[in-house]
């Protein structure tokens, strides 16, 4: 039964992505962000009311959320702060670059994770993960050089660093949810974050687009909360599948990884993106070194 809620999780961060695509399409970023973030807070409001004015009728239900002393809320606050750099930077290169060229760099996620883990944990690999290391290095390199054909260079393009350091940070969220989730049940991390979320962005949303709003007007689509709804049914699926004891974290984590499918078969047909045979060669193979990585540990 946990394979059901791995697999679901994989496609709505996959329509996450293609969501992100559409709604940034003559959109500011900032707008856009704060509203997607908002949803999948009041998705958890009902749940935190609830639970703080009823505990004794909530505790019996599955979205119950414990209290938490301040220093777990100071916990899940800066894990709200590294999430919302990442986003700002991933939404902005998800608004200027081909979903071909973002979807990839993304799916290198638990090759960083797994480099930090290697420096900040001390943790030493094994030979499938130094395998999947080298594989997932090399091909993210022939990656690189394909996009620079298309114009997306490290060294020209800014979007490129954009979506590269907002892929290092996702993999320091990572790394920083193990650390909280061996310490807080998984509810309250994720009810607080996203609610959190709010608040980190508002900043970026009042001095970056408030006052350009007449230049940089926001034009609505049904698509810009849905981004919020994909994200928080998707993670909430992605804990529920590992919080059956038969799971394996190994196979759930590779499902949810080949979402990167989803959005790149988006990129290919519906936007009609570039080179995407080649592409989705390199893509395989880095796919194949992720594997690799994921199975060695």
């Amino acid at each position: 039964m946990w394979v059901f809620p791995a697999l679901l999780s994989a496609v709505l961060v996959g329509a996450y992505d293609i969501l992100k695509k559409v709604s940034l399409r003559g959109n500011p970023v900032p707008a856009v962000l704060l509203i997607s973030t908002s949803t999948g807070a009041l998705m958890f409001l009902p749940a935190v009311i609830i639970s703080n004015t009823d505990p004794a009728c909530a505790a019996s239900h599955f979205w119950y959320v414990r209290p938490a002393d301040w220093f777990t809320h100071g916990l899940i606050l800066l894990k709200s702060i590294i999430v919302g750099a990442s986003w700002i930077l991933s939404y902005y290169a998800v608004k200027h670059l081909p979903l071909t060229i973002v979807s990839p760099i993304r799916s290198t996620g638990p090759l960083w994770t797994l480099v930090g883990a290697l420096l900040v944990f001390g943790e030493r690999l094994n030979a499938l993960q130094w395998t999947g290391l080298t594989v997932s290095l090399t091909f993210f390199w022939f990656f690189s050089q394909a996009g620079r054909r298309e114009g997306f260079s490290f060294r020209s393009n800014k979007w490129m660093w954009y979506i590269y350091a907002g892929t290092l940070l996702g993999a320091v969220s990572g790394l920083y949810d193990k650390y909280l989730l061996a310490r807080i049940d998984r509810i309250v991390v994720q009810a607080w974050f996203s609610s959190y979320l709010v608040p980190v962005i508002l900043p970026f949303v009042i001095f970056k687009w408030y006052p350009l709003r007449r230049q940089q007007p926001l034009k609505w689509r049904f698509t810009i909360p849905l981004i919020g709804v994909c994200l928080t049914i998707a993670d909430y699926a992605y804990f529920y599948a590992l919080s059956y004891p038969e799971s394996l974290v190994s196979i759930v984590s590779a499902l949810r990884r080949c979402s990167v499918a989803v959005p790149f078969l988006a990129g290919a047909i519906l936007f009609h993106e570039k080179n995407t045979a080649r592409k989705a060669i390199l893509l395989a193979g880095m796919l194949v070194g992720v594997g690799f990585i994921i199975w060695g540990s």
